[in-house]
């Protein structure tokens, strides 16, 4: 295993500071829509509000900790990080446009192209680094859950 030189601190830096950034925009999106969010009806299988957070918090801190270990080891390949790049934008994306902008219908339109590149990614990841992949498997599954439950949500509201 590499030592960690300045060229990978640097982009072990940059890639916190996304990760970081898509969480902290994503959550501000949500806050903005929040008292929107609950008053739409929700199916009787809803997720208690306070799950979603937490998994989310578990994803990107498993991002972190993914992207450090694979700096630190070698090179992320291009095509994983133009894909991690995609999913957080998505991310962002969908927060704004479901939450922020109450566009239930785009909301959903976006979310399924989340979820298409969150497994796109995850299928990239697993070709590389397989370890890492079980471990990102968390993200791709909770995507699945939530583009369910915002389908849900458009067809009660």
């Amino acid at each position: 295993m590499s030592s960690l030189n300045k060229d990978k601190i640097t982009k072990i830096i940059w890639s916190s500071i996304f990760i970081l950034l898509v969480a902290v925009l994503g959550s501000v999106f949500v806050n903005l829509g929040m008292d929107w969010f609950n008053s739409l009806q929700k199916p009787s299988q809803w997720i208690p509000n306070i799950v979603i957070p937490i998994v989310w918090t578990i994803i990107y801190t498993t991002f972190g900790i993914i992207n450090f270990l694979w700096i630190k080891k070698s090179e992320i390949p291009k095509n994983v990080v133009v894909l991690m790049i995609v999913n957080g934008v998505l991310n962002v994306l969908w927060c704004l446009v479901f939450f922020t902008l109450k566009l239930t219908f785009i909301g959903n339109i976006v979310i399924i192209l989340n979820l298409i590149a969150g497994i796109v990614l995850w299928l990239n990841i697993f070709k590389t680094e397989k370890l890492y992949a079980y471990i990102l498997s968390i993200y791709p599954l909770w995507l699945s859950i939530a583009t369910t439950l915002n389908l849900a949500l458009w067809i009660l509201n």
